[in-house]
């Protein structure tokens, strides 16, 4: 799988996941994949509770390895 195909299959990932956050007034954004973590940023009122970026982090990471073989780990970075 190219660079371009694993961003295109994390966007779509997001693509799903983003309106619940943006309802709650926050967003995540695609940073990176590197030695297969990929990293996410997420922005907002989603930033501050701690509880809700590990379970947030944790579908995820289901999710991606659902598509991807190749994604072992997920990190979040709050703003």
């Amino acid at each position: 799988m190219t660079d371009q195909e694993r961003i295109k299959k994390v966007e779509q990932v997001l693509d799903q996941i983003r309106p619940n956050i943006q309802m709650d007034g926050g967003d995540i954004q695609f940073a990176k994949f590197e030695d297969g973590t990929v990293y996410l940023q997420i922005h907002g009122s989603s930033a501050g509770c701690s509880d809700s970026i590990s379970l947030l982090q944790s579908d995820i990471k289901q999710s991606l390895k659902t598509h991807m073989n190749d994604v072992h780990e997920v990190i979040i970075n709050k703003e």
